[in-house]
């Protein structure tokens, strides 16, 4: 999907959700959530595309798919907790989303634990004993 069309949705569900805000918040809502499964939904080619691409690249490079595959994770629970945190202030739940925002940092540092300690053991063997 072009960015043009994209943008064309965001701006058509926008005015909508104005409109509607006056007579009916609850549907202004709906139309927001919507509206963002919808963008999400029309990227998932793409994602699915560049998810391939860096596999290529890993696999190129030796670089054990585990770790690839954990930061594509990473990366995913960013986005997740983003658009979450979003939604949810736009329905003026901001302490909500600052939970989301909270629990999503937690998740990936958990994550990178894995990777930093290898980062870590793998100096400790370059240095002279």
């Amino acid at each position: 999907m072009d960015i043009v069309q994209i943008v064309g949705i965001g701006l058509i569900a926008t005015f909508l959700a104005i409109v509607v805000k006056e007579q009916k918040p609850v549907f202004a809502f709906t139309i927001t959530v919507f509206t963002g499964a919808i963008i999400f939904l029309f990227l998932i080619g793409e994602i699915q595309h560049i998810i391939q691409m860096l596999e290529g690249l890993a696999s190129k490079a030796n670089i054990e798919i585990i770790y690839v595959e954990t930061v594509l994770k990473i990366i995913g629970i960013a986005y997740i907790a983003e658009f979450g945190a979003q939604i949810t202030r736009d329905a003026g739940q901001g302490a909500i989303a600052s939970k989301i925002e909270l629990a999503g940092k937690l998740l990936i540092m958990a994550m990178a634990i894995p990777i930093l300690k290898l980062i870590i053991e793998t100096v400790l063997q370059l240095l002279p004993s």
